[in-house]
């Protein structure tokens, strides 16, 4: 009989027991950035400044001639690589902390996160989920870090889930 895997289950992020203070998540695959979805990002959130959509400008006024890609894109991207190692389970997200662009992105960089745990505790309140903080840094192709933020989110623990 074969064996049914739900990826659900198995591999969509862990319970909080799952993870070690210090270990690291490099998570994959990258996510080369096209103009086309940075700039459908900037019109989506009405951050269409001319540093991000305008060519032109970007010849004219911004250091290299090119456009850079908005920041808040940068984040999203780098926060949905981790999902399926980090937060595919999560009851919620509590909070996003420390959010650092350190480099520029542009137009055909390819971008990649890892994600380290800094912390993970038990709920004083809900003894069926826990605390888990976590640092992500994002880095283009040639490695070079472009970003990083400290978020924390609330997670499930093994074998209580619905028990309380």
């Amino acid at each position: 009989m074969p064996e049914i895997h739900d990826a659900r289950e198995e591999r969509y992020g862990g319970f909080l027991e799952d993870y070690r203070v210090g270990d690291i998540y490099r998570h994959w695959p990258g996510k080369t950035i096209t103009e086309a979805e940075d700039h459908l990002f900037c019109l989506l959130t009405l951050a269409a400044s001319p540093i991000h959509v305008d060519a032109e400008y970007a010849k004219r006024e911004m250091p290299g001639g090119r456009n850079i890609v908005v920041g808040t894109y940068t984040y999203s991207l780098l926060l949905g690589m981790s999902v399926p190692d980090i937060s595919g389970r999560a009851i919620a997200s509590l909070a996003v902390e420390n959010l650092t662009y350190t480099a520029p992105v542009f137009h055909g960089d390819t971008l990649y996160g890892e994600t380290q745990i800094l912390e993970v505790r038990r709920s004083e309140t809900k003894p069926d989920r826990g605390v888990l903080r976590v640092q992500t840094v994002g880095r283009n192709q040639d490695g070079q870090e472009v970003c990083r933020f400290v978020r924390a989110l609330m997670l499930p623990r093994r074998n209580l889930v619905g028990q309380l």
